[in-house]
């Protein structure tokens, strides 16, 4: 009786440090700031590492609730730890390939304006030396409502890109560049019937 008394305060105070276990509070917040962070960008520009980052956050979250469900005495956090770090790496990681993304999104559509404002200005310009015999006057002007409607696309793609909305400046710069080109390839084959004509 007198050994299980001597024992028990031993075992009161083990329980006490075991069940002081606290989560690392400070970076969990720190973690899911960056993924709050990275979140907006990563979604439009790097959704595969962004995935990473949910999964991680995921792991993260059901090792806390398995910790939480755990008799106090019983939680360790050292997995908490690795989880915790996980996710900052991989939010850190969705954040650096977002702004890579970004960049690249930007450059692409910069090159889709310039292609469709040259695309243009060559369309219009033969445009000028399309046959204008007897018939032609509707075909005419059907293509330079075309091209009046490409210039008006090429406006809608600056627009975006002044807003950063990279992704749709390319689709809108591309749409304009495949109207210009359809109607230089129809002048084109005018100017060709008309050769074998004569």
């Amino acid at each position: 009786m007198r050994k299980m008394m001597a024992v028990m305060p031993l075992v009161f105070v083990l329980v006490l440090m075991v069940g002081c276990a606290k989560p690392p509070q400070d970076s969990i917040n720190s973690a899911m700031a960056a993924m709050d962070a990275a979140k907006p960008l990563a979604s439009q520009y790097a959704p595969q590492s962004l995935q990473a980052a949910e999964d991680a956050q995921a792991a993260l979250n059901a090792e806390l609730k398995a910790q939480q469900d755990k008799f106090a005495a019983f939680r360790s956090y050292k997995k908490t730890d690795e989880l915790v770090a996980d996710l900052k790496a991989k939010s850190d990681k969705a954040a650096a390939d977002a702004a890579a993304g970004q960049e690249q999104a930007k450059n692409d559509a910069t090159a889709a304006i310039t292609a469709a404002t040259t695309a243009l200005t060559d369309a219009k310009a033969l445009l000028e030396k399309a046959p204008k015999g007897k018939g032609a006057a509707a075909d005419l002007e059907a293509m330079k409502a075309d091209l009046t409607a490409a210039e008006s696309t090429i406006n809608e793609a600056n627009a975006a890109m002044a807003t950063s909305n990279y992704k749709d400046a390319k689709a809108k710069a591309d749409a304009a560049a495949a109207s210009a080109g359809n109607v230089t390839s129809q002048v084109q084959a005018a100017i060709e019937a008309k050769k074998g004509g004569k």
